[in-house]
């Protein structure tokens, strides 16, 4: 087949149906073999191989070596002096973090209290007066019962500044007490 290039519109024609067709067509996939090698490569599941374990008598770079509540109970005592920048910081982490539940006062009356599965403890004059430091720590730490873990959002001076304001406000309850007797 010849094209004659006397007929302008034909040939015209001729290179638009062209243009259109190059248009519509995909074009070839040029892929070279490591494009697909997602396809290709082997299944891998998780945690099919076990994961790296920690070296014996290593301490995580961040934090504190696990220790379940009742080694806490035990071995954890308050390493911080009962002053004012302290009691005030406890103070800021409680409204923070535990009012929520327990109140301002601690008697587990917070504004978030009624939606709780478990009623909050009365930290007052409720059994938590009479638990150690150790305890209390853990606890903020780990999480008890229903009461989530806060190791994530309170260091390990912050948890301990929550127990002496803690223990400030079951002292001023106590004296209150006595006083109203």
């Amino acid at each position: 087949m010849t094209i004659s290039l006397s007929n302008p519109i034909r040939l015209t024609v001729g290179m638009i149906a062209l243009m259109i067709v190059m248009a519509i067509a995909p074009a070839p996939a040029d892929c070279f073999p490591w494009s697909i090698d997602m396809y290709r490569g082997p299944e891998i599941q998780p945690l099919a191989k076990a994961p790296r374990v920690t070296p014996a008598d290593t301490l995580p770079v961040h934090g504190e070596p696990p220790m379940s509540l009742e080694q806490a109970t035990i071995k954890m005592h308050n390493p911080l002096q009962p002053n004012a920048q302290n009691l005030a910081s406890g103070r800021q982490q409680f409204d923070t973090y535990c009012a929520p539940c327990h109140g301002a006062s601690g008697q587990g009356d917070g504004p978030v209290a009624h939606l709780l599965s478990r009623p909050a403890k009365n930290l007052i004059t409720g059994t938590s007066k009479d638990l150690p430091d150790g305890y209390i720590y853990g606890a903020i730490r780990d999480g008890v019962l229903s009461m989530p873990s806060y190791a994530e959002e309170l260091a390990a001076e912050q948890r301990w500044q929550v127990v002496m304001y803690l223990r400030s406000m079951q002292a001023a309850a106590a004296k209150g007490k006595v006083a109203g007797n």
